[in-house]
Parts: structure tokens; sequence; C-alpha cells
């Protein structure tokens, strides 16, 4: 891997060796680059947990994080993203954090040689929270193929939706949705929606997503109405199977999407996988920045995964 733009960029042997050494950074695992190493994380759009994950990760591996903030950069002034991209590479920034509005936005930075690693692109991808989210089923069960998760919420507008339910299938997963009928995406077969007793009597994961209320054009009206016919109420919650878990990418519009009793119950692993991401990204950048080295170490994590 040297960029990560969408979860295809990953074959499933490269997912797994991820995973396992997202979980050995978890246990204590210590690296650093040779030389100094410059990234930069562009945010064109408002984050807390993946860009503070990310900062957090970056300075845990050693690398320097050079400051850069849209509101105060020449984005105000007209520049292109293409443009700010060759100009910290130019700098010498050898990875750049990318989180921006436009679907696959990174098909206008083919040029860029430093490591591109996709924080989100509008309604089309977010690898990185599909890895946590791999590493925090993969914790939990130790496999995926036979699992059934279903996906709760605004399917339409979720990046979250369409990176897990890809490589969910790919790793041997059922995956089923629930959605409000305006918020389905048409994309995925009909049969694979499900109602909400469905899924909370049946699923091993309930992955339930928040409603992108900047993506829509109308108002906030029938938040209430949502959480009867769709949230995690505290009744669906005991109704759940035994062993079953409950996922949420945050933020969370507590009392919508889940009931705020819900979001630390024992079921929840809704801050498992914050945590998760921290050691996710520095696996993430480490492997990024060491395929751009010709570094191998990661090469023979893979190959003691197909061994195991």
């Amino acid at each position: 891997m040297r960029h990560l733009r969408t979860m295809n960029d990953l074959s499933n042997k490269e997912i797994m060796a991820l995973i396992e050494e997202a979980m050995e950074f978890q246990q204590g695992k210590h690296w650093a680059p040779e030389t100094p190493t410059f990234v930069a994380n562009l945010f064109y759009e408002a984050s807390t947990r993946t860009k503070c994950s990310f900062e957090v990760a970056e300075r845990r591996l050693g690398l320097q994080v050079l400051p850069f903030e849209v509101s105060t950069s020449s984005v105000n002034k007209g520049e292109t993203l293409y443009d700010t991209a060759k100009t910290l590479q130019s700098l010498g920034v050898s990875a750049l954090v990318i989180r921006h509005p436009e679907e696959e936005y990174f098909n206008q930075l083919h040029n860029i040689q430093a490591a591109i690693i996709n924080g989100g692109d509008g309604c089309g991808n977010h690898p990185t929270q599909s890895l946590l989210d791999m590493m925090t089923i993969y914790q939990e069960f130790k496999r995926f193929e036979g699992l059934k998760i279903t996906i709760v919420g605004d399917i339409r507008h979720s990046r979250v939706a369409r990176s897990n339910s890809d490589v969910l299938h790919r790793l041997g997963a059922e995956v089923k949705f629930v959605a409000p009928e305006e918020w389905k995406d048409d994309s995925y077969p009909t049969d694979s929606y499900i109602t909400m007793d469905e899924a909370i009597n049946t699923s091993d994961v309930v992955m339930l997503l928040r409603i992108q209320h900047e993506r829509h054009h109308s108002g906030k009206a029938g938040l209430d109405d949502f959480h009867k016919q769709y949230g995690m109420t505290i009744k669906r919650e005991e109704e759940m199977k035994p062993n079953s878990i409950i996922m949420h990418p945050a933020p969370i519009n507590r009392g919508v999407e889940i009931a705020s009793e819900l979001v630390e119950c024992d079921r929840s692993r809704i801050f498992k996988q914050m945590e998760n991401g921290l050691y996710m990204r520095m696996a993430v950048l480490k492997n990024a920045l060491t395929k751009n080295e010709g570094g191998k170490e990661h090469d023979n994590i893979i190959k003691e995964w197909e061994m195991a």
C-alpha cells in the first residue's frame, strides 16, 4: 500500500496485516522513521475523531506534523487542492492526510508522489474508519466469516456504510441494511434491506450511523420519530442476541440514533472504536511511509499472517 484512497487499495491479506499491526501498536510496539519525516493533515471538512486521531498517531510515531488550517491557507485565495498538495510535496512532506467534501477528490492527485491517505471524501469513502471498524469486529469475534452485520440509518449519505459494506462482503460477513425509504441507497439490492426488529433479533453487530444533517436539504424535523422507528432504544438493546455488540462511527446524536443511556453500555464498542482508530492510523501511516521507502516489514507481516 502506497496510497490509501479507498478500501479497494487493499487486498484482504493487507487488511488482516494492518489489523495485526494495529494490535501490536496497541500492545506497545514502537516504530519511528530513521530520518525526520513530515506529514500534513488537510481537513476541508470539520472533524474531531479522525483529525485528532491522526495527529496523535503521527506524534506517537515521531513524525513531524506540519500545521495546516484551511481557514488561514491559500485555499481562501483560490488555490486548488492539487496545487496545495504539490506545494507541500515540494517542501518535503512525505504523506498527506486529506478530508474533502468532493467525492473521489484523490482522482486529481495522480501526479502527487507523497502518500495520499483519505480521511473521508464527501459521501464516498472513509477507509481508515472502515479499518478501525474491522479491527473492532475482529477483536470481538476473531473472524468475519458467517457474521451477520446490519448497518442502520442514513445509508444514502454515509461513506462509512459504503466502505464497510464492501469490505465486510469481501471478508465473508453477511451485510444487511435498515433505513427510512428516503435514505436508502438504490445501489444495494432490495432484499438487503430488513426491518429494525429483524436486525435486533438476528445481528451479531448492529452498526448505527450518524444522520448526515449537513448533506440534507431539509431540516432536523422528525428526529423523535426516527429514534422510535430506527434508533437503538433501551427496549431494543434488551432484545439483542447474546454477545452481540453495538457500534457507531460517531459523532453521536444522542437520543436519535441511540439512547444516551446506551452509549457506554456493556454492548457498546463506540469508545473502543475511537481507541482502535489511533492504533489503526499508526499502522496505516507507518505502512504508507515504509512502502514509499521500499520497506519490507509490512510484507513480512502479511507472510506471517498467511502462514498462521
